[in-house]
């Protein structure tokens, strides 16, 4: 089954997702398969569908992220002639064209609920309406599923129905990401070298050590796809017979001091060296982990200067929050980096000697911004999307954070 679907890798993650295709290949059950982006969904869905008995039939592929939301139902379902504006004659869906076989709904997660609402009915009854029509229609067709997103969370907040995840989750395939399955990783590069040098009758390059070890060592966000581009890249631009470490690294996003930060190379266990200066080492992993924040470190210093603006009551006053945290832009190479700067405190006029020792403690950035959210929401009337946009953050982020803190303490 690997050889014939290209699926590769010995790791304990893809042989049970391998086993579950197997177990339920013969069966017209629904399968929701989850996985983050470009960790081969659509070969594990190809697979159950080639291995089931509809495979001399249709298997069709729809993403429902692809399809503007006008146009999501008539894709699906088919439309009648003038049934809305440029359908100048009748139309047949992937339902009608799949009639037996099986139909793909790709990043199921974007799909709009009034869509949502249609989909259940069909799942439910085996009927459906074109577009414009008040014929209904009879279709067997088997659904899979796929997501990149979290459906339970979508389901919390009420993106997402929930009558129709339990529908579509009635067999969950997970399929892991090539951080968590390692040891695939080179098998996978190696394969891909092996295509892409037949395929412009070039050699592929040897890896050395530190190219092996550099491999292992990225989180690869991208994941397979990611990890096809690099090999690709490797046999088209490196021509040479072994590349190193150094070669690879320009390659790999994040890594260069030109990326962006985001999914770096873990640092090596282990202390550091007698002549590294004491708290280096910390230090840079505060700033990696800073970086790691993405889109939100962006905003960290306008947080933390109306942090200090919606809590100067309670908390010693700063001399200059622009101070506390300096982005650089270096035009030369495009990188960015972040310069430590000294977090100094005030103490107000009105305090007494007790308050000045307690509030000289530096708050963490874990308290600093649980009041920041705690705050903002206070002043939006617990108005998610005005604090999520004042924060300059998404509404999921936003989310996630209130749970890590009811999590640690119960809030109002």
């Amino acid at each position: 089954m690997q050889e014939r679907f290209g699926i590769i890798g010995n790791s304990s993650g893809v042989r049970q997702a391998l086993d579950r295709v197997r177990q339920i290949a013969g069966t017209d059950i629904t399968v929701l398969i989850e996985g983050e982006s470009g960790v081969g969904k659509e070969l594990f869905a190809q697979a159950i569908h080639e291995t089931s008995s509809r495979r001399h039939k249709s298997m069709l592929i729809m993403n429902c992220g692809a399809i503007p939301e006008g146009l999501i139902e008539s894709e699906l379902f088919g439309a009648e002639k003038g049934a809305y504006t440029g359908a100048v004659e009748r139309r047949t869906g992937y339902f009608e064209d799949a009639d037996g076989g099986t139909i793909v709904l790709d990043e199921i997660g974007e799909m709009p609920l009034s869509a949502q609402v249609r989909l259940l009915r069909v799942l439910e009854t085996g009927e459906f309406r074109r577009v414009g029509s008040t014929r209904s229609q009879k279709t067997n067709v088997r659904i899979i599923a796929a997501t990149n997103k979290d459906l339970a969370r979508q389901v919390e907040t009420g993106r997402f129905r929930e009558d129709l995840y339990y529908r579509l989750s009635t067999v969950i395939l997970h399929v892991p990401p090539l951080r968590d399955r390692k040891e695939d990783i080179l098998p996978i590069f190696e394969h891909f070298q092996h295509r892409f040098a037949q395929q412009y009758n070039s050699s592929a390059p040897r890896l050395d050590l530190s190219a092996r070890e550099l491999l292992l060592r990225y989180r690869w966000p991208g994941n397979i796809r990611e990890l096809r581009n690099v090999a690709e890249q490797t046999v088209v631009l490196l021509q040479r017979d072994s590349i190193s470490s150094e070669d690879l690294r320009p390659n790999l996003r994040g890594v260069t001091a030109g990326g962006n930060g985001m999914d770096l190379v873990p640092l090596a266990a282990g202390g550091g060296s007698a002549e590294e200066p004491a708290g280096a080492r910390e230090r840079e992993l505060i700033y990696r982990a800073l970086l790691e924040m993405r889109g939100e470190v962006k905003e960290l210093k306008e947080q933390v200067a109306a942090l200090v603006a919606a809590t100067r009551a309670g908390m010693p006053s700063v001399q200059d929050p622009s101070r506390l945290l300096v982005m650089h832009e270096e035009t030369g190479n495009g990188g960015s980096f972040i310069e430590d700067a000294p977090y100094e405190f005030e103490p107000s006029p009105d305090d007494t000697p007790a308050e000045e020792e307690a509030d000289s403690r530096m708050p963490t950035l874990e308290d600093a911004e649980r009041t920041l959210i705690l705050s903002a929401l206070k002043r939006f009337e617990n108005n998610r999307r005005q604090t999520a946009e004042a924060l300059g953050i998404s509404e999921r982020t936003l989310y996630r954070k209130l749970k890590e803190i009811e999590a640690s303490e119960s809030i109002d």
